[in-house]
């Protein structure tokens, strides 16, 4: 990949190519993400990173928070993710669905299909045990049980115990209160009314048990009359958790509380909804077996401040984009505190600077932490301890380490934290690695990525260590740069600005929220790290939602959407060496479950490059996964046009992905089309034979590798099979109601408004679909129109895309606010800006970023279109450093809605068709040389 590299980092600075009027490395607006209050929860916290190191700041005063993770920490550990034998089941599955026997075809890919998951520790023994009170003294279940020393906890939590205060457990774990029976309720049968108990629950009232429940089923329990004592009762739980939330997780909706009250008048009960006492019995439940791996949170740096209570002035938190810098900043007893902190790559650390206007001003203690079970904190010397950590459901190690360095003051080092008292000036160094080598090996020593930034680091003062990491960063975030007018709202804290913005005029904003996209991309995927995934780089849970890996039915691809257009081709080297190693893996895939050439991926992988089908056979079989990666080879080709990268990097694997394919493909005994089955239009409609979305990846990855084969003149008898099999292929079709059909029958349900809208690839990010063919163009618009506007984050995200594409600038506003409002009130934005699913997935992020960009520039046809979709929003602008597939790299402006000067720079030479509105000028440009326009593309 060092060729790779190089060149992408030298397209990058590239963007500053010496265009005098307006450059992209000159003069970039002061964005920023500010508050004038704490963080209250995580998706309040600011981020950053460098790519393998991320870090969350919560920036209390009294008690700052620092959650970090690194890149490489996951469950599981390498096994082969494939099921044996499965091909010879294809055939049979292929007929059910043919024949219409969907629910059979879906049964009988669930038994023999799926891929192989981990392994399991034996749950009934364990549940045993527990229900026969091992660890424990005498029975908690009993009334007048000693439960005095116990601690309290609230409840019930929706989203688990983990969500107050019991993070990183699973088990057994007891629960116990009272409550009070007024006397008219004597002689009368009660309802326990708990709804949701993560996950089996043993209830005891009195002593007695009154329910046992193992599962997803609300808990109404009876509580006889004869139980009932007047006055005090009491409410015992044995709760057993397997895996991930645990816990009484009553309602969703806050607005029910868990009771109890007497059958016969439910409205008369008394709420459950308080602190119970709860005891620990056992935090080692036997291993769940899943499909894959799942990203883990690495730790915790807690500073602890004496503040003395007094009142806290002036208080501001803040990201800058331009240097990717935190910082804190307040003042207390007339002293002005700051604090700084940064993800250097060029050092491999987190840094973090305290200092103050007053000398001797900092004192404060650091301790390191982590959620996971078996993790613990030594000293390491005279200012640094370290954190080890080994995976509970995996085979990784981890360790980190923190170092102090003191201006004066005192410095003490005990077994797990730093104190340090009376200093003038503080850096704290974070250092992390793990025992992850690659995808085979573990075989590392989790110490030398950590060990190794501190030898690095020895000696140099953090203006240094500040410099070189600002450096580092702006070799690629000037490379572009935004403005849609005066930034009228500056003056308002970010949080509020979010509030406003779906019903305010604030197009400042929107630019803001795109540079904030490659600020997110940049600091979660750099050359030489892992790709982000579905949180970037960040993560604070052990058992995240949807395992936070890579979902390659959507989210991982939309990651990398900003990187051609917006001038990031650099940050698309780790998610081009992860389909590399996909492709490797893939083939196994390939041949066992296909018994296939070539390689494919579903709908999932992870750290382990697992490509089988995972989960439910309704959705978990998805072909195409290998077909959608390969695009984004192809893609970096048109935006790099890097012929070495083609011919060495990507044509091989496209052609790979094109190979299965080829194989693949099966006649459609009713129409005769070449159509994909077994498959899924995601996650839609089920187990299906010929969705749309893989008919328009696998006829686009077909003339991706046609067109390659012509520019590197290779593959001739290849090209010529793909060009008969490509006129083979199940079409797109129009539907009984005007729209796209997502599947190869018109059975569309118009009511539908699933997130997904897996039908309209071809029109995003495809060009399967295009204006060249207006009724298909319409059919597909039509289909979005049934679907609606309302979505997940990311769903809103691709919206903003299509409705770019369809060139209706208004309603790709529209979707840029409905993404850009708060989560709180359903919207797709946490007060951090990061994207909403909810919960908190990163896509929405890089590709809302990417939908903006693509209601101002489009070159998915022949032609280089300028503002193809401006909102009125949006009327006046200017854009520097975007960038066009075939090596171009453009500099505009607008006014009043209309184009007023373009600049035009050629990385590699050719012939670029410009086109504004009706207006279309060809351009026989030289490598190197740049050409100017105004608005009505009159060359200058």
């Amino acid at each position: 990949m060092i060729h790779l590299l190089k060149n992408q980092i030298s397209a990058v600075l590239l963007a500053g190519f010496g265009i005098t009027s307006f450059t992209a490395l000159a003069q970039q607006p002061a964005y920023q993400l500010w508050y004038t209050k704490p963080t209250e929860k995580w998706t309040d916290a600011l981020p950053i990173g460098n790519g393998r190191l991320g870090a969350m700041i919560f920036a209390g005063v009294e008690k700052d928070h620092i959650q970090f993770n690194e890149e490489t920490l996951w469950t599981g550990g390498p096994r082969d993710y494939n099921h044996k034998g499965a091909a010879a089941y294809l055939p049979q599955i292929r007929q059910l669905l043919f024949e219409g026997k969907q629910q059979e075809a879906e049964k009988l890919a669930a038994e023999k299909f799926m891929g192989s998951m981990s392994g399991a520790g034996d749950r009934t023994k364990w549940v045993g045990d527990m229900k026969a009170l091992k660890g424990l003294q005498g029975n908690p279940a009993l009334e007048n049980y000693d439960d005095q020393s116990w601690k309290s906890i609230k409840v019930p939590s929706y989203e688990g115990w983990e969500a107050v205060g019991l993070s990183g457990l699973d088990g057994a774990v007891w629960f116990r209160t009272t409550f009070e029976a007024p006397a008219n309720w004597q002689g009368k049968d009660l309802v326990l009314d708990l709804n949701r108990i993560r996950d089996q629950d043993l209830t005891y009232v009195n002593g007695t048990l009154i329910g046992n429940t193992d599962g997803t089923e609300p808990r109404k329990y009876t509580i006889p009359a004869k139980l009932l004592k007047p006055g005090k009762n009491t409410i015992a739980i044995q709760v057993l958790n397997y895996f991930d939330k645990g816990g009484l997780a009553g309602y969703k909706d806050t607005s029910k509380a868990i009771a109890v009250y007497p059958k016969d008048a439910p409205g008369n009960g008394v709420s459950l909804v308080k602190e119970w006492k709860y005891k620990v019995q056992n935090d080692e439940p036997p291993l769940v077996p899943q499909f894959q791996a799942s990203y883990q949170p690495f730790g915790d740096l807690y500073l602890s401040f004496k503040t003395e209570n007094e009142a806290v002035t002036n208080y501001k938190r803040k990201l800058d984009l331009n240097t990717a810098v935190a910082s804190t900043t307040y003042t207390l007893k007339g002293i002005n505190y700051l604090r700084e902190y940064l993800a250097s790559q060029p050092d491999q650390a987190i840094v973090i600077r305290l200092t103050a206007d007053k000398k001797g001003s900092i004192s404060f203690d650091a301790l390191l932490g982590s959620p996971h079970k078996y993790s613990g904190v030594k000293k390491i010397n005279a200012n640094t301890i370290a954190l080890s950590l080994k995976v509970r459901d995996g085979v990784l190690k981890g360790e980190s380490r923190l170092q102090a360095i003191i201006t004066k003051g005192k410095l003490l080092v005990t077994a797990n934290k730093i104190s340090i008292v009376a200093a003038d000036a503080v850096t704290l160094y974070l250092t992390a690695g793990t025992s992850f080598v690659n995808d085979k090996d573990v075989s590392g020593n989790p110490a030398s990525a950590a060990v190794k930034a501190l030898t690095g680091l020895n000696g140099k003062s953090y203006a240094q260590v500040k410099a070189a990491h600002i450096k580092e960063y702006q070799k690629y975030y000037p490379a572009f740069s935004v403005s849609f007018g005066p930034d009228s709202k500056a003056s308002l804290p970010t949080d509020e600005r979010i509030e406003q913005f779906s019903d305010g005029h604030d197009p400042a904003f929107a630019a803001l929220f795109m540079q904030y996209g490659r600020y997110l991309l940049i600091s979660s995927s750099r050359p030489g790290t892992q790709p982000a995934n579905l949180q970037g780089i960040w993560n604070e849970l052990l058992t995240p939602p949807w395992g936070s890996k890579y979902t390659t039915n959507i989210n991982l691809e939309m990651n990398y959407w900003p990187t051609g257009v917006l001038n990031l081709s650099a940050m698309a080297e780790p998610l081009i060496r992860k389909i590399n190693a996909l492709a490797k893996n893939g083939e196994v895939t390939a041949k066992v479950h296909y018994n296939a050439k070539g390689w494919v991926l579903h709908h999932n992988t992870d750290l382990w490059n697992g490509t089988a089908p995972i989960n439910a056979s309704n959705h978990g079989i998805w072909v195409s996964g290998a077909g959608w990666l390969s695009q984004h080879l192809w893609e970096h080709y048109l935006f790099t046009q890097d012929l070495n990268f083609l011919k060495n990097e990507a044509y091989p694997v496209m052609k790979q992905a094109a190979v299965f394919f080829n194989d693949f493909l099966i006649k459609d005994p009713k129409t005769g089309w070449l159509i994909s089955t077994p498959s899924n239009s995601p996650e839609n409609g089920g187990l299906v034979a010929g969705p749309t979305m893989d008919h328009q990846i696998i006829r686009t990855l077909f003339r991706n590798c046609i067109a390659a084969t012509a520019l590197l003149g290779v593959d001739a008898d290849f090209k010529k099979t793909l060009e008969q099999k490509i006129t083979l292929i199940a079409p797109n079709q129009i539907g009984k109601y005007g729209q796209l059909q997502e599947w190869l029958e018109d059975k569309d349900d118009t009511t539908n408004k699933h997130r997904h809208v897996s039908h309209l690839w071809g029109v995003h990010p495809g060009n399967d679909i295009t204006w060249d063919t207006p009724d298909m163009m319409k059919a597909a618009r039509q289909s979005l129109i049934y679907r609606g506007d309302e979505g997940t984050g990311w769903s809103l995200a691709w919206k903003i895309n299509f409705w770019a594409r369809f060139k209706d600038g208004n309603h790709a506003m529209k979707m840029v606010k409905m993404l850009i409002s708060p989560a709180a009130k359903g919207g797709g934005a946490y007060i951090n800006l990061f994207d909403a699913h909810p919960p908190f997935q990163i896509d929405g992020n890089f590709g809302g970023a990417a939908g903006i960009a693509e209601m101002l520039l489009q070159s998915h046809t022949q032609f280089v279109e300028l503002l193809p979709a401006l909102p009125a929003d949006l009327p006046e602008g200017e854009v520097k450093g975007i960038c066009a597939r075939g090596g171009f790299v453009l500099n505009f402006k607008w006014k009043d809605g209309a184009l007023s000067a373009v600049e035009v720079y050629s990385k590699t030479g050719g012939v670029c068709l410009l086109r504004y509105g009706n207006k279309i000028t060809s351009i026989a440009t030289q490598r190197g040389a740049s050409y100017k326009f105004n608005g009505d593309l009159e060359k200058l």
